[in-house]
């Protein structure tokens, strides 16, 4: 009778843990599963649950990161990264910055000696790393919610890359030098003639103008600065030295530098007269990208670390060391907060590889002369 008791009892156990196991197959969203479909048939890496990437990163135990995170922002991010998922015991995270650097780093990832689970992405050497990541189709986990990541900000052509910042370009200017010159509100106001004759700074590198092809379109863009060179500004090159030099009085108002190095050089300007403005449209990039490589030892917990830079606690993170280092397609970000409500001029994802050539082509429109492209 015993016997039979227990033959019973697990016949019942294995017909409720088969019944389960239906179930929750039922449940999944058929949104969900063909999502996972079509990305398989593409080759990409599509995993239907975040309970298995917690599984699987838990497995992993450790992380090692290639970011542009320094000092105080890196042990910030890293800290509150394993306080939420205690499981991954060990960090190991590296710096990288400065063009040089990531030009000698791409060779390396190219051969495989990459030791890196997750790699920080610049914008100029872009184009080299997405045959070298790992294909998680995170754009397909993003839409069916699996990962809880904007789409936005996951690059649509490669799937692979995720970007946790942007960069918005603004114009700033010296409240005590200024006078009573009035102040722009669109960029097109610097073409006005009260803007004539080294009244303002533009930067050499155009990249803030090119960012506004998106809403101007490239003929409009182009015709806009031969208008601006016809304006002789002061020319000069790189965001923090032109705000400093602002901020010491030396100009009364620049164009077209990034919001980041605007308030970082207002923080430590002692005599509180820099200030910056929001101008229409407002141009923003993306910027901050992230990927997984191919060898990474770890790429769970990877996916785990990109995730977590776009939630609300890494987004207040990259604000507060940055500053504003992170993502105006989060509401609840500095750069988010500001652009609320105001035109838009957004180098989407499929527009991302046009940013340098069309840099090249203002600069031509300004009357410099460029070098030739071997």
């Amino acid at each position: 009778m015993h016997k039979c008791f227990l033959t019973v009892f697990w016949f019942l156990t294995i017909w409720f843990w088969a019944l389960e196991a239906r179930v929750i197959a039922a449940s999944a969203s058929p949104n969900l599963l063909k999502a996972k479909k079509e990305a398989e048939a593409k080759g990409y890496i599509f995993v239907s649950s975040k309970e298995e990437i917690l599984a699987n990163a838990k497995k992993e135990g450790q992380l090692s990161i290639q970011t542009f995170l320094e000092g105080d922002a890196q042990k910030a991010m890293t800290e509150a990264f394993k306080k939420k998922y205690p499981f991954i015991q060990q960090i190991s995270a590296d710096n990288i910055g400065g063009v040089d650097e990531y030009r000698r780093f791409v060779p390396e990832m190219k051969l495989g000696r990459a030791r890196y689970d997750t790699v920080h992405i610049s914008n100029q050497v872009y184009s080299e790393y997405p045959p070298h990541l790992k294909k998680f189709d995170i754009l397909g986990m993003a839409e069916q919610n699996v990962l809880v990541i904007p789409p936005k900000v996951i690059d649509s052509n490669h799937r692979t890359i995720v970007a946790k910042g942007t960069q918005i370009a603004v114009a700033a200017y010296n409240k005590k030098a200024i006078g009573t010159q009035k102040l722009p509100t669109q960029w097109e106001d610097f073409l006005k003639p009260e803007y004539r004759g080294r009244k303002f700074v533009a930067d050499l590198r155009p990249l803030s103008v090119a960012n506004l092809v998106p809403i101007w379109g490239l003929e409009k863009t182009l015709d806009y600065s031969r208008k601006l060179a016809a304006q002789k500004p002061v020319w000069n090159r790189g965001s923090t030295r032109i705000l400093t030099s602002l901020a010491a009085g030396e100009y009364p108002l620049v164009m077209g530098v990034n919001l980041g190095s605007a308030m970082d050089v207002q923080t430590k300007d002692p005599t509180k007269n820099l200030e910056y403005l929001i101008l229409e449209p407002v141009p923003v990039r993306f910027g901050a990208a992230d990927g997984i490589l191919n060898t990474a030892a770890h790429p769970y917990a990877g996916l785990l670390w990109l995730e977590f830079q776009l939630s609300t606690e890494g987004q207040e993170i990259l604000d507060r060391y940055g500053p504003a280092d992170g993502s105006a397609f989060i509401p609840g970000s500095i750069q988010g907060k500001l652009i609320r409500g105001k035109t838009l001029s957004v180098l989407n994802w499929d527009l991302h590889q046009n940013l340098d050539d069309w840099a090249q082509k203002i600069v031509e429109a300004y009357g410099f002369p460029v070098a030739d492209k071997k």
